[in-house]
């Protein structure tokens, strides 16, 4: 199974920062243990692949390095040339995690799922909006080389709200988006995605894998005549019980469990799956690596079975 990587580019971020550096190198160092897995170093993505999903005149504001104050603290990063890299970076590792899943059923990015950027700005630790950007080019170029039209479901089950991706695909029917989220969390301000499922704080195992099958009950039902040709599993480790920022409580068992149902639903439809990692601020950094540690096997142990079934 490929899996895309890009921790090298570390942000200068100021002592004391919330935001999680380290956990993609830890996760990536956990893998080597792995078999069956093949780790690419992702490549960037072109302004003009970020611009099948971003305004022009945000791509040239974070560019050219013009994002006043207040755009910066939406995002919460300060400017500097390799938060540029990090971002167009991570935007390539689901760009190129996608075109293997379309061509080997699952593959992942060690990072990503930022789906709080909009066409227009950037929030919550997300410059660009790397799922967009990689449906948009995953459609385009699906249509140049078979004349067909490629659907595209997202299914985000990080704790926060995938607000931006469901304003920017707020008027497109070819890409559904199902967010399942903490109903008090951030964003305070939502989007509203094809399929919300709200959850209250302190959500446990049980009543979150019930609430999970019967959304995915209702994306299958809703897609019956015309299903996805791909997913893009936003999966997040911030649910977990230990998360500073997720309010809900989910063991780690509980989301392996999640991760298990996703996949399998997938597999048993025959849909590719392209997954990402998104959030997760355990206070134990070590919990959240755990989490998305089993989202890799679970992806990997679902590689494993579509390629058997096809040999």
């Amino acid at each position: 199974m490929q899996i895309f990587y890009a921790d090298q580019f570390v942000l200068p971020l100021p002592a004391g920062h919330s935001f999680p550096m380290s956990k993609y190198r830890l996760l990536r160092e956990q893998l080597g243990g792995l078999s069956g897995l093949e780790m690419r170093q992702a490549e960037a993505a072109s302004e003009g692949e970020l611009a099948l999903a971003h305004t022009p005149s945000y791509l040239g504001s974070v560019f050219g390095g013009t994002l006043n104050a207040a755009q910066q603290r939406e995002i919460g990063f300060p400017w500097s040339e390799a938060m540029v890299a990090r971002a167009c970076r991570s935007v390539g590792a689901t760009i190129g995690a996608a075109r293997a899943a379309l061509a080997t059923g699952v593959a992942a990015n060690l990072a990503g799922g930022t789906h709080h950027a909009t066409a227009d700005k950037g929030g919550g630790y997300c410059v660009f909006n790397d799922v967009a950007v990689a449906a948009r080019l995953m459609q385009a170029e699906w249509h140049r080389t078979r004349r067909q039209l490629l659907r595209v479901a997202v299914i985000d089950l990080d704790v926060h709200q995938g607000n931006g991706t469901a304003a920017i695909f707020t008027d497109d029917p070819t890409v559904f988006t199902l967010s399942l989220h903490g109903a008090k969390n951030f964003p305070f301000r939502k989007e509203r995605s094809d399929l919300d499922v709200d959850l209250p704080d302190g959500c446990t195992d049980a009543p979150y894998l019930q609430a999970l099958d019967g959304a995915l009950t209702e994306l299958w039902r809703r897609h019956e005549s015309a299903p996805p040709g791909l997913i893009f599993y936003v999966s997040g480790a911030d649910p977990h019980e230990g998360d500073r920022l997720g309010r809900l409580k989910l063991s780690t068992a509980g989301l392996a469990e999640r991760d298990r149902r996703v996949f399998a639903a997938a597999r048993e439809r025959g849909i590719p799956v392209a997954v990402s990692m998104a959030g997760g601020y355990g206070r134990v950094i070590e919990d959240t690596v755990r989490v998305h540690l089993g989202t890799i096997r679970a992806a990997l142990a679902s590689w494993q079975q579509w390629n058997n079934a096809a040999s």
